[in-house]
C-alpha cells in the first residue's frame, strides 16, 4: 500500500511538472550571471530562479518575482559566504547545474546521479531538472530551506531551518522536523533533539512512520500518513472560488511557524493565516544565556535580570534575538577580601528559566533566599509550592510567563546597577540628557571623522605599497601596519597563549571598544612566511559561526601578524578543566556539536576544502555565549577540490593525531574526524586525553573508554549522573570516529546529523566487536 501511494505521488508530481513547463524550459549550455541575465523566470513570471542580492554580494535561490516584496522561498548552499558578482551558474552540456567561481573553482548544485537534458522553473515555485524522457531527476522541492509551497510535501526525515534574519537566509537557530515517528516538532537547532526542548509539536508520535506535512492551493495545511489518509488538519482552507492567493509556510527567523497568504495584487502584503503560537517568547532559546524574553509592544525583547548586563559584540543580524547577559561584576567568590558578604537578592515574578537544579530543598521562601545567599554556587533559585530549586551558571531558556506562579530569586552583587534590565534597542526611553549629549557629540564626531579619513587615506597609501598585492586580491580583510597593532596590544604585553608558529596577544581596537587577539608569527624566513600565506588564503575565505573570525593581517616588512576576534572564555581546555563552573552534560553535547559543524564547513562547505590537521582542546575557543569556535589554522593543509588525498610530514598534537600520520599514509579529511573523536571523548568525559595523576591503566583516555565500554562500566567515565542510553550513544560515536582504518570512520556530516538527532544513531554505528 505504501509503495502504491508513493508511486501515485511521484506520478502526480511528474505530470504536474510536465503541465507547468510552459515556455520556461532551460536548455543545456544556458548560464546565469549577476552581471547579465541573472535569473530564469517561470512560465507566468511568478517565480524566478537565479542570483539575488545578499549581504553585499549574491546568493542563488528562488523568489516570487511578480510581487513587490520579492520574497525568497529557497536558497542554495545557504550557509556559504555571499558570492561575488564575478561568478557564473551553468546548466552544462552534461546536464548538471554548476557554479563556477572567480578563481575557477566549480561547485555542483545538483546531486542527481543521472544526466539531465533540460531544466525548468515551474509556476509552483519548483525548479526541476529533467532527463531525456522528461522525467524529473532533481528538484528544489526535495531540499526545502525555511519554506514550503503548495504542492511541496515535507517528508519524513526532512526539516525546515529558520534563517538568521529577514534578509540573511543562512541557517538560523530553529528547526521544524517531520520526524520519522510521525510527530511534527519544533526545536532550537543548537542543542540535542530531546522532547524536553521541543517548544511545539503536533503530538502525532503514535501514528507510524512516513507521515508528511502538506500544503494545498486552498491554504489547507495537513498531515498525511503513509496510506494517504488525512490524520490531522492544522489550518482551515478558505473559499477563494477560482482566484487562489499565494500561500507559503515559513519557519521565520524568530522561531515561529507561520502560514502566509498574499493577494493577487502585486502591491498587497503578506497576511498571517495560521500559526501554532501567538506568543513570540515561546521558542526555546530565543534569548541567550542568563537573559529572558519579554513581550514589549508586541515584540519579543531580550532582557537582563537585575545585576546583569548585555554582552558586547553580539550579532547585529539577529537584532534583539540571541542576546546573552553577564554578571555586572568581575569579583569571584561569595565574600570580599575582608570576609564581608558581597551579594544581595532580588526577586522576579512570572519569569522562568530551564529548571536544571543542582540542589532541591523543601523550604519556605525566606529560608530559600538565605540558603541561596550562603551558597557560592547558587546564582538563582526557583521557588514554587514550598520547593527551593537552586540553579548555577548559566541560566538558559529564560522567558516571562504570566501563567507561572513561582518566583525566581536572583543573586545580585552589591553595587550592580538595576538599569541593566533595560533592553538594547530601546534607546528612545533613555533620558533627555543622553539625547542632548549625543547631539553635542555630533559636531565633534564629524570633525573627528574628517581627520580620521584623511589619516586613513594616507595610511592606506603607505600600506598599499608594503603589502603583498596578491594577498590583497585573495581576501577582503583589513590591512594593519605593525605600529597600529603595537598600539592596539599596548606593546604586546598581555600574552594569551603560544601556538606552533607564534604567540597570541590580547589587544583592543576603536578606543578599547572591540577586543582582539593578535597572533605574531615567528620563523618568518622559513615556514612562517608560507604559514602566513596559507592563513590568509584559507581563513580569509571562510565564514562560519563555529570558526574564529579573521579580522585582518599585517604584512609590514618582515613582520607577519594576524588579527582575530577575541574569545573571552579562552580555550576549550581551560573551559573544561580550569573554570570554576564546569559545563554540564547538555552544554558539553552542544559544544561538541558546535565543533562538528565547524569541521563540516571546512570539509564540505567552504570554497576550498580544508583539512585542519591539529584539532585539540587548545585550538578550540569558547565565546561569551558558551559557543565553541575552531581556531589556529597554523597547521591547516588546503585540499583542492580536484584532489582527494595529500601527503605531508607529521603534524598535529600528540594524543590527537590519526594513526595514518605515523604510517606515512595519505592524509584525508578522515584525519580530522579521528582528532574530533578524541576531542569529543575528552569533552564527554570531562577529562584530559592523558592524565598523569591517574593510575597507569587509566591514564590514556582512549584506552580507558575502550575498557569501560567493553566491561559495560561507562558510567565511570563521566563526573555526573547522566542518562545511560544517551551516554552509550555518545561513547559509540566517539569510538567510531577513532577507528584505526580511515575508511571505517564516519564522514563528519554524519556525525553532525547524529548529534543533531536528524538520523538514527543505532542504525549508523558499528557493532565494535569488543566482547
Amino acid at each position: 500500500m505504501v509503495a502504491i501511494f508513493l508511486s501515485l505521488l511521484l506520478i502526480t508530481g511528474f505530470f504536474d511538472a510536465i503541465a507547468q513547463q510552459g515556455n520556461s524550459s532551460v536548455s543545456l549550455g544556458s548560464f546565469l550571471s549577476p552581471n547579465a541575465n541573472p535569473y530564469w523566470l517561470s512560465g507566468s513570471g511568478q517565480f524566478a530562479f537565479g542570483f539575488y542580492k545578499r549581504d553585499g554580494g549574491f546568493a542563488i535561490g528562488i523568489w516570487l518575482e511578480k510581487i513587490r516584496q520579492k520574497t525568497v522561498v529557497w536558497t542554495a548552499n545557504r550557509d556559504t559566504p555571499p558570492l561575488s558578482r564575478n561568478v557564473t551558474l551553468f546548466l552544462t552540456n552534461e546536464g548538471r547545474l554548476i557554479l563556477e567561481q572567480e578563481q575557477g573553482q566549480q561547485i555542483v548544485l545538483t546531486n542527481s546521479p543521472f544526466s539531465g537534458s533540460s531544466a525548468s522553473m515551474l509556476d509552483n515555485g519548483n525548479f526541476v531538472l529533467y532527463d531525456s524522457n522528461s522525467a524529473v531527476i532533481w528538484q528544489t522541492f526535495d531540499s526545502p530551506t525555511d519554506t514550503i509551497l503548495p504542492g511541496q510535501p515535507l517528508l519524513a526525515g526532512v526539516e525546515l531551518a529558520s534563517s538568521i534574519s529577514e534578509t540573511n537566509h543562512a541557517s538560523g537557530d530553529f528547526r521544524l522536523a517531520m520526524q520519522r515517528d510521525g510527530n511534527l516538532v519544533q526545536y532550537p537547532s543548537y542543542i540535542p533533539r530531546k522532547s524536553a526542548y521541543a517548544y511545539w509539536s503536533t503530538g502525532t508520535y503514535t501514528v507510524g512512520d512516513n507521515v508528511s506535512l502538506n500544503l494545498d492551493r486552498s491554504g489547507q495545511l495537513f498531515l498525511l500518513n503513509s496510506t494517504g489518509l488525512n490524520i490531522m488538519n492544522l489550518s482551515v482552507p478558505k473559499n477563494h472560488s477560482n482566484n487562489f492567493p499565494l500561500y507559503r509556510l515559513t519557519l521565520d527567523f524568530d522561531g515561529i511557524l507561520r502560514l502566509y497568504s498574499h493577494g493577487l495584487n502585486q502591491d498587497d502584503d503578506w497576511s498571517i493565516e495560521w500559526s501554532p503560537s501567538s506568543n513570540k517568547c515561546d521558542p526555546i532559546g530565543i534569548c541567550g544565556l542568563n537573559a529572558y524574553c519579554t513581550i514589549q509592544e508586541q515584540k519579543a525583547v531580550c532582557t537582563c535580570p537585575p545585576g546583569f548586563y548585555f554582552l558586547d559584540g553580539y550579532d547585529l543580524d539577529r537584532g534583539q534575538h540571541n542576546l546573552s547577559c553577564k554578571r555586572n561584576s568581575s569579583t569571584d567568590g561569595c565574600t570580599s577580601k575582608n570576609g564581608e558578604k558581597i551579594d544581595t537578592l532580588q526577586e522576579l515574578v512570572s519569569v522562568e528559566w530551564e529548571d536544571n537544579p543542582y540542589s532541591t530543598l523543601s523550604l519556605t521562601k525566606t529560608d530559600c533566599r538565605e540558603s541561596c545567599l550562603k551558597d557560592c554556587k547558587c546564582i538563582a533559585a526557583l521557588f514554587k509550592d514550598k520547593e527551593c530549586r537552586k540553579q548555577k551558571f548559566p541560566l538558559r531558556f529564560g522567558r516571562e510567563r504570566q501563567s507561572n506562579s513561582g518566583t525566581t530569586i536572583i543573586k545580585v552583587r552589591f553595587g550592580s546597577s538595576e538599569s541593566t534590565q533595560v533592553s538594547r534597542g530601546r534607546k528612545k526611553q533613555q533620558g533627555m540628557g543622553v539625547l542632548i549629549g549625543s547631539f553635542a557629540l555630533l559636531i565633534v564626531l564629524a570633525l573627528s571623522a574628517f581627520l580620521i579619513l584623511r589619516y586613513r587615506r594616507w595610511s592606506y597609501k603607505k600600506v598599499r605599497y608594503e603589502v603583498n598585492e596578491g594577498l590583497v586580491d585573495d581576501v577582503s580583510l583589513r590591512a594593519f601596519t605593525y605600529s597600529q597593532l603595537e598600539v592596539a596590544t599596548n606593546g604586546f604585553v598581555e600574552q594569551l597563549g603560544r601556538g606552533s608558529f607564534g604567540t597570541v596577544f590580547k589587544g583592543a581596537l576603536s578606543n578599547g571598544q572591540r577586543k582582539i587577539a593578535v597572533r605574531r608569527l615567528e620563523k618568518v624566513a622559513a615556514e612562517g612566511d608560507l604559514e602566513f600565506r596559507n592563513e590568509m588564503r584559507s581563513i580569509g575565505r571562510t565564514h562560519h559561526r563555529n570558526l574564529v573570525q579573521l579580522l585582518g593581517y599585517c604584512h609590514d616588512g618582515p613582520d607577519r601578524l594576524l588579527v582575530y576576534e577575541y574569545m573571552s572564555n579562552g580555550t576549550l581546555s581551560n573551559y573544561l578543566f580550569k573554570s570554576q563552573t564546569k559545563p554540564n552534560w547538555e552544554e558539553r553535547i552542544k559544544i561538541s556539536l558546535n565543533i562538528a559543524r565547524g569541521i563540516l564547513y571546512l570539509h564540505e562547505e567552504c570554497d576550498t576544502q580544508i583539512i585542519h590537521c591539529d584539532l585539540n582542546p587548545n585550538n578550540i575557543l569558547i565565546d561569551e555565549q558558551g559557543r565553541a569556535k575552531i581556531a589556529d589554522f597554523g597547521l591547516a593543509k588546503l585540499l583542492m577540490l580536484d584532489h582527494s588525498k595529500t601527503v605531508t610530514g607529521i603534524r598535529g598534537t600528540r594524543g590527537y593525531v590519526a594513526p595514518e600520520w605515523h604510517k606515512n599514509l595519505p592524509i584525508t579529511v578522515k584525519a580530522d574526524v579521528y582528532s574530533f573523536g578524541v576531542v569529543f571523548l575528552v569533552i564527554i568525559c570531562c577529562r584530559r586525553s592523558f592524565d598523569s595523576n591517574a593510575p597507569e591503566e587509566e591514564a590514556v583516555l582512549v584506552s580507558r573508554v575502550y575498557d569501560c565500554f567493553k566491561t559495560k562500566e561507562i558510567s565511570k567515565l563521566v563526573p555526573e549522573e547522566v542518562d545511560q542510553q544517551s551516554l552509550e550513544m555518545m561513547i559509540r560515536i566517539g569510538l567510531w570516529c577513532i577507528e584505526e582504518d580511515p575508511a571505517a570512520r564516519p564522514p563528519i556530516k554524519k556525525v553532525v546529523q547524529m548529534l543533531e538527532g536528524t538520523i538514527e544513531i543505532y542504525s549508523n554505528l558499528p557493532a565494535f566487536d569488543l566482547y
